[in-house]
C-alpha cells in the first residue's frame, strides 16, 4: 500500500515522502497514529497544497531571520568585566553575559545556547561571536569587552575627616 508521510518517521522517511508499506501495518498502526495517510489522488492534491503553504511560510520566516541578523550585526554589544593587574580579565566572557546584553538591546527572541563563542574571550577589546538564528541563518555580532568601573576603590584622602 502506498502512503504519504505526514511527519518524519525514523523507520520510513521524512515528511512528504510517498512510501510503500504493508497494508496491515498502515491500517492498524500508521494511519490511526496520524503518521501517514493513504496515497489517493485527493490526498496527493491536498498534500501538495499544504507543502506549498509550508514552503511560503518557511521562506517568510527565513527572510525575517535574515532581517534580524542584519539588525544584530549592526549593533556592537558591550560587556563589562572585572579586571585585575595589567587589565587581565577575571574568568572569561560567557554566552550568558552576551545574551543578557542582547536582551537589553531588544533582541529577546534568541536562545542563549545558540550563541557560539569559538575561543574563550579572556581579553579586553572587540571580538566576533556567532549567533545562530532559525532556518540556518547565522549572524556575526561584535562584542566589545570593556573594564568595569571600579567605584569601590575610594582614596582615603578624599574622605573628609570628622573632627
Amino acid at each position: 500500500m502506498k502512503v504519504i508521510l505526514k511527519k518524519d518517521y525514523d523507520l520510513l522517511g521524512e515528511e512528504g515522502q510517498i512510501v510503500e508499506v504493508k497494508s496491515g501495518y498502515a491500517r492498524n498502526f500508521l494511519i490511526p497514529k496520524g503518521i501517514v495517510s493513504a496515497a489517493s489522488k485527493s490526498n496527493l492534491i491536498s498534500f501538495e497544497e499544504i507543502k506549498k503553504q509550508k514552503s511560503r511560510k518557511v521562506l517568510k520566516l527565513t527572510e525575517e531571520a535574515k532581517k534580524l541578523a542584519g539588525e544584530m550585526s549592526k549593533n556592537v554589544i558591550t560587556v563589562h568585566v572585572k579586571t585585575g593587574e595589567d587589565d587581565r580579565v577575571f574568568g572569561s566572557v560567557t554566552s550568558q553575559m552576551i545574551y543578557d546584553a542582547l536582551v537589553s538591546k531588544g533582541f529577546e527572541n534568541i536562545e542563549k545556547k545558540k550563541i557560539i563563542i569559538k575561543e574563550p574571550i579572556k581579553s579586553l577589546g572587540e571580538h566576533e561571536v556567532e549567533v545562530k538564528l532559525p532556518h540556518s541563518v547565522v549572524s556575526i555580532i561584535k562584542v566589545n569587552v570593556v573594564q568595569e568601573n571600579s567605584e569601590e576603590t575610594v582614596d582615603a584622602e578624599s574622605i573628609p575627616a570628622e573632627n
